[in-house]
């Protein structure tokens, strides 16, 4: 349907523009879309949770690293963002994605990787 697909080109265009905000209000509305049923809407979501930098987003982007069905590069880009936060819960949830065995290995070698850009030990 066009106008559903245009609807989502809006809408992922918002989450882009808001990601580049820099506005705090923002931060809740982009935690609802990180929970949306489609999977580039979480991707630019979480993308743009990760150029706020607010702690306020650190469960919701616990739960896209943790969520095995999720996209490879929104996974990514949340453990990107916790590492960057570096939280007592965002450095608590890198190190429990690192030391799960059952994780997979591309995922546990970027955690390793964005805690030691981090300096995160």
């Amino acid at each position: 349907d066009a106008g559903e697909s245009g609807n989502r080109h809006d809408r992922i265009r918002a989450l882009i523009e808001m990601g580049e905000s820099g506005d705090p209000r923002v931060v809740t509305p982009l935690v609802a879309c990180c929970r949306d049923r489609d999977a580039d809407v979480r991707r630019h979501a979480t993308e743009a949770l990760s150029k706020l930098r607010s702690g306020r987003a650190v469960s919701v982007l616990l739960e896209r690293l943790g969520d095995r069905r999720e996209q490879l590069a929104t996974r990514q880009r949340a453990a990107a963002a916790l590492a960057q936060l570096r939280t007592y819960s965002a450095v608590a949830g890198l190190k429990e994605r690192l030391a799960d065995t059952d994780e997979d290995e591309m995922i546990r070698t970027y955690v390793s990787e964005v805690m030691g850009r981090a300096g995160i030990r």
